[in-house]
């Protein structure tokens, strides 16, 4: 499906700090301000072919520009709620963002924006917007005429002339322009030569309809540290487990395991877990391995996973896993009512 746009739709541009306008400072680079007349400056160096065939776009910078290694849950939140409040004035909506977070607010926007009827797109650039070679006048092209498409109605990340999942993807290299991979979902579309394609089939407006389904509650009652991240390591001990699990802080966390799904044989891990499990916290398990989902029936050594009350998260990304089960803890729901929920697709994470 070729994308034309509708030059009399207006986007809104959404710049919240990242390497794409960043600006020497004293010591490095910093985030930058003046966004809007940068921007408009780097997009003026394209042809004139392609500056005309761009949407027209009004932007909007936050009040704080940050370095995405800083982004927290609140910074998602509010982020959300930016999106909600204006999506209906726009036929889509472009996030500038920095990479290293990327995928991580992504995620988090799709599951509090369930069920959006436009484009969402987030991008960014390894490389400032007025360096040398920069990647970021392409990429914000490339994502201002993905977002002219009605089609694609989800949150989406726009990189290297590619367009992906956001609660798929996966920040995969550290200096290569095309620096995102969507391991267990092929791409939503991609730019070839001068023209932006979606791949028939693979957007959630094929497998979703109806108004949108927001759901926005809020995330600062978890951010002392609400829910963690683990991955077992060979020798693991069930003491190192419990000290994150035991703390009442922590009501929810990701277990990397190995394979497709395989613990210890260590009955006191399996304990450590049903304890949580049995404590109401949510403690879902994905696999180590980048590709392809957990199985806890494949092997007898992940049996105790699913005897401790462990959610499989199939396929999803340590970062969708992450913010899902910090959104379904935020909700005011019954545990199996998250439990079930969390085994349910609500965004084409899994």
């Amino acid at each position: 499906m070729t994308a034309g746009p509708d030059l009399d739709a207006t986007m809104l541009v959404i710049y919240t700090g990242g390497t794409l306008g960043m600006v020497p400072g004293p010591q490095g680079l910093v985030p930058g301000h003046d966004i809007e007349v940068r921007l408009r400056q780097a997009l003026a160096t394209l042809p004139p072919a392609r500056q005309a065939s761009l949407p027209a776009f009004t932007v909007l910078e936050t009040d704080r520009p940050i370095d995405s290694s800083s982004a927290t849950p609140g910074d998602w939140q509010r982020l959300a709620a930016l999106v909600a409040s204006h999506h209906r004035q726009y036929a889509g909506i472009i996030i500038l963002h920095g990479t290293d977070t990327l995928a991580w607010t992504a995620s988090s926007l799709a599951f509090q924006l369930q069920g959006i009827d436009r484009p969402v797109i987030l991008t960014g650039a390894m490389r400032p917007l007025e360096a040398d070679g920069s990647d970021a006048a392409g990429n914000i092209e490339d994502a201002l005429r993905f977002a002219a498409t009605p089609h694609l109605q989800e949150v989406a990340i726009c990189f290297g002339g590619r367009l992906l999942r956001g609660c798929r993807t996966r920040k995969w290299q550290t200096q290569e322009a095309a620096a995102f991979e969507s391991p267990n979902q092929p791409l939503l579309g991609e730019r070839l030569d001068d023209t932006v394609v979606l791949y028939p089939g693979r957007g959630l407006a094929d497998s979703q309809r109806g108004a949108p389904r927001f759901e926005l509650p809020d995330y600062a009652p978890l951010a002392a540290g609400g829910v963690v991240r683990l991955a077992l390591w060979p020798g693991i001990q069930a003491w190192q487990l419990e000290a994150w699990l035991r703390d009442d802080r922590v009501k929810g966390a990701v277990l990397e395991v190995w394979g497709g799904g395989n613990l210890p044989d260590s009955p006191a891990l399996a304990g450590a877990l049903a304890r949580a499990s049995g404590e109401g916290k949510l403690v879902a398990a994905l696999s180590q391995c980048p590709h392809g989902p957990v199985a806890f029936a494949s092997y007898a050594a992940g049996q105790g996973l699913a005897d401790a009350g462990v959610l499989a998260a199939d396929d999803m990304t340590p970062e969708a896993t992450f913010t899902k089960l910090l959104h379904l803890l935020a909700l005011p729901l019954a545990e199996s009512e998250r439990r079930e929920r969390f085994l349910t697709p609500l965004a084409g994470e899994r």
